[in-house]
């Protein structure tokens, strides 16, 4: 991997120079309070691969930048499709799903350290398990504070691109991590949204880092307040 720009860095940068994975690590860690999109996408700027799963346009050096902004952090916000979409299960860090349904996704349930965030209309009963977040909508900035409370200041969303435009319409998010994989898919915006849909938001970031392996790119912006 190597290093092509970094903003503050850590450790002395060299444009260009190779770093491995502490350096990576130290690039992605962060000990405020913090909320982080993590998006892969094509060059032709598509979330997902004609499987529709992000899993067919990752590439070694994006799951090396994934693998960091994973371990910087202390809880995972997804939403419900894609946890569908994507299979997800239990995982290291704990995992809040956000979803307007009573219940889990099916890959989902069981799971040791996955909390379902929905709403009071869905039916569903609060438990340790179970967070009413909103009356007939999810309310995202108390599924924040209360995943904050529960495992700690460091959140990292993995999608999807409407729960991420989302949290970026009401100002929760703080950084983005994003991947550009070279791949092209072409397609249909419904069949491949762009790493945010369905709202539209006028934000401007600043950028903290760029690296480079073998034609993926993994930059790190910041929100500009």
């Amino acid at each position: 991997m190597r290093i092509l720009i970094a903003d503050n860095a850590p450790f002395d940068v060299q444009s260009g120079a190779t770093v491995g994975d502490a350096e990576i690590d130290a690039l992605y860690a962060s000990t405020d309070p913090l909320l982080r999109l993590n998006f892969v996408a094509t060059l032709d700027g598509a979330a997902n691969g004609p499987d529709g799963v992000s899993g067919s346009i990752n590439s070694d050096a994006d799951h090396q930048g994934f693998a960091a902004m994973r371990r910087a952090a202390d809880v995972l916000l997804v939403g419900a499709g894609t946890v569908r979409a994507e299979e997800y299960g239990a995982a290291a860090t704990p995992i809040v799903v956000v979803s307007h349904r009573p219940q889990l996704p099916p890959s989902a349930r069981g799971g040791e350290g996955i909390v379902l965030a929905t709403t009071r209309a869905s039916g569903a009963q609060e438990d340790e398990g179970t967070w009413l977040c909103g009356e007939d909508t999810v309310d995202l900035a108390t599924v924040v504070e209360r995943a904050r409370q529960a495992f700690g200041p460091h959140v990292l969303c993995e999608g999807g691109p409407t729960l991420a435009a989302q949290l970026v319409a009401a100002g929760l998010v703080d950084e983005l991590g994003l991947s550009w994989t070279p791949h092209l898919v072409g397609g249909s915006r419904g069949a491949h949204p762009r790493i945010l849909d369905g709202v539209d938001v006028e934000v401007d970031l600043t950028c903290r880092h760029l690296l480079e392996e073998d034609g993926t790119l993994l930059g790190l912006w910041r929100v500009t307040r």
